[in-house]
């Protein structure tokens, strides 16, 4: 293993930032590669067949290009739908993103606990094997919204989020008092974490980064570093981010662009 080979980060767009900031608190030293397929935004709404087809085909041209050490699903919507097809494509260790129902139901003390995610996540099988298996005396609401996505694509790229959009979007969620716990079940809805404690003020957020980092960092641990930092890169497969989108990236370590 090259000392230079990077950890590739994977989303449909910006969302994976999320996951990416826990793994660098852990692995400051760890070249990246972070890709957005920026051209099929958003995952959430298309089908099973559409990612199960899109997600390995996409990651099988990142491998050839960029030749990864790892690969991160940093997106849950194409974890759930697509994480064992694109183990079955490749040959490296793939880490996926699952919503956080675990820890979720450690931590209620009311048993309410709430998934907010996008749609096509909240409605996978997927969803209802966690739930039985770690939240079976909890009731758990589901909750899918495309326009949490867009909100947090847009505060990323510089825009104002208006808090009542935020509001109407969990608005369902906020119903339920006794919900103590919400899962964020989408990599983009942490960057919303503080427009989602105002709309959903009685519930603890939960989402799966730390574990994700925890388990890159076990994944790695006997492998060699580079010496010295890396210019990291951030690649599209649209259009190229607009200029506040491409600031807000280097804030993250990303500062070359590359299209795919």
């Amino acid at each position: 293993m090259e000392s230079d080979a990077p950890i590739l980060f994977f989303d449909s767009g910006v969302g994976g930032l999320s996951v990416l900031a826990k793994v660098r608190r852990m692995l400051p030293q760890a070249p990246v590669v972070y890709a957005a397929d920026s051209a099929g935004f958003p995952y959430g709404t298309k089908t099973e067949a559409e990612l199960a087809a899109r997600v390995p085909a996409l990651l099988g041209r990142l491998v050839e290009r960029y030749h990864p050490r790892l690969a991160v699903i940093a997106c849950n919507t194409a974890s759930t739908i697509a994480l064992a097809h694109v183990r079955a494509a490749l040959d490296l260790p793939v880490v996926g993103t699952v919503p956080a129902i675990k820890p979720a139901a450690e931590q209620s003390k009311s048993r309410v606990i709430g998934v907010l995610g996008t749609e096509a996540t909240v409605r996978q099988p997927y969803v209802d094997d966690l739930t039985a298996r770690f939240a079976a005396d909890c009731a758990v609401l589901r909750h899918g919204s495309a326009e949490l996505v867009q909100l947090a694509e847009a505060k990323l790229s510089g825009e104002s989020v208006d808090p009542r959009a935020v509001a109407e979007a969990v608005a369902p969620l906020a119903a339920r008092p006794d919900m103590d716990v919400v899962v964020l079940a989408c990599t983009h809805f942490p960057l919303l974490g503080d427009e989602l404690r105002a709309a959903l003020p009685h519930a603890t957020q939960v989402d799966g980064a730390a574990g994700i980092a925890r388990r890159v960092a076990f994944l790695t641990r006997d492998q060699q570093w580079p010496v010295q930092p890396t210019e990291d890169i951030a690649v599209f497969t649209g259009s190229p981010p607009r200029p506040a989108l491409a600031e807000a990236l280097v804030t993250y370590g990303l500062n070359r662009i590359h299209h795919l």
